[in-house]
């Protein structure tokens, strides 16, 4: 359950763009496919801050990720990134490959970044800053107090990033759209509607707020991008990525917003978050189980009662090497929780009673 469904119209676009196999490494190998990602980047890009913005595609969260410190340390310098413990590890990782300072952590006591904390924390770090929040965390899909990390930046001059690879989605959903405010007040923002947008890999993108941000990007190469033809209107696309040769991913994303709209995709997000909330339910009615904590998005951890965390590692390997259900595992409070991400809009109540079932099922060692 852990892994998302991936709609047809998306899958057959994926499939088209296989086949024509065009690469946007320069306009002209791909003129139709350039146009539709400028189309398609600058009406996402909008849909997160509400007025003209810019998007890059990535290849996911991470690649994201990656880029939005680049776009920090190429405009301001050796930025020192602050971010909760519980952040996701690509940010680390990005702060390796730029030869940035090690990131500062700042704790999660609920899970999210506490602004408190991290005022304090600003307070005592020279400049240039970086902040990254986390808009659907990996361990329990929580979403950080946004506004308030917002406030804090701007009052110390920091700059912004929020990671919402995961609870980007929710944008399409006029229901729960609402816990993503602030998120127009980032200056970066990572997306991958492989999670909630239902597209198979890769899908992701990096939506920045000053399109004059990209700039830094730009890069010459004259069999790709020669200077007379620039100057004669031929879009130059070296600088829309840190890649040369790109697939049209753009075209899956593209289809998908035509057939179901943004309608379409937040009834689907509405769906897989209802069905954590029953599922949450299902396991806080079992004697038998105990959950972690209500559902913010469509993860729900939880672990049956009186375990040891030796015995919840057990039967998530056997579950998994059996085939019979995929479980991510969490530690938000220092024990090992089952972690069911529910991205599938057809689960069942059936399917959900069935995987505590085989759970319960299951004889520690």
């Amino acid at each position: 359950m852990g892994s998302p469904s991936i709609l047809a119209v998306a899958t057959a676009a994926d499939l088209a763009a296989s086949a024509l196999n065009p690469s946007l490494d320069s306009w002209d190998q791909a003129p139709a496919a350039s146009e539709l990602e400028a189309l398609v980047t600058a009406a996402l890009a909008k849909e997160v801050y509400g007025t003209p913005a810019d998007a890059l595609v990535t290849t996911g969260g991470t690649e994201s990720n990656q880029l939005a410190l680049l776009l920090a340390r190429e405009l301001h310098g050796a930025v020192q990134l602050v971010c909760a413990r519980n952040a996701h590890h690509s940010l680390r990782r990005a702060t390796w490959l730029l030869g940035l300072p090690e990131p500062i952590t700042v704790p999660a006591p609920a899970g999210t970044l506490d602004p408190t904390t991290l005022d304090a924390t600003l307070t005592k770090l020279p400049g240039p800053l970086i902040v990254a929040a986390t808009a659907g965390t990996t361990d329990a899909g929580l979403i950080d107090p946004l506004p308030a990390i917002a406030d804090i930046c701007q009052a110390h001059g920091a700059r912004l990033h929020i990671d919402a690879a995961y609870g980007g989605g929710l944008l399409f959903s006029d229901r729960h759209r609402s816990s993503l405010d602030g998120l127009r007040r980032a200056h970066t923002v990572t997306l991958d509607l492989h999670k909630l947008g239902w597209q198979p890999t890769a899908a992701g993108l990096l939506a920045v707020q000053d399109p004059h941000d990209l700039r830094v990007l730009e890069h010459h190469a004259d069999y790709l991008n020669a200077d007379d033809d620039t100057e004669a209107g031929l879009p130059d696309l070296l600088g829309r990525s840190l890649r040369t040769t790109r697939r049209p991913d753009i075209l899956k994303i593209a289809v998908t917003l035509k057939t179901l709209g943004r309608q379409g995709l937040g009834a689907l997000a509405d769906q897989v978050c209802a069905h954590a909330r029953e599922f949450a339910h299902l396991i806080a009615a079992h004697p038998g189980f105990e959950l972690y904590a209500p559902p913010t998005i469509s993860t729900v951890l939880f672990r049956p009662t009186h375990w040891t965390d030796d015995a919840v590692a057990d039967v998530r390997r056997t579950l998994l090497t059996q085939g019979s259900a995929v479980l991510g595992r969490a530690r938000p409070d220092g024990r090992l929780w089952l972690k069911a991400t529910l991205l599938n809009p057809h689960t069942t109540p059936g399917d959900l009673a069935a995987l505590l079932k085989l759970v319960e099922g299951h004889t520690p060692r």
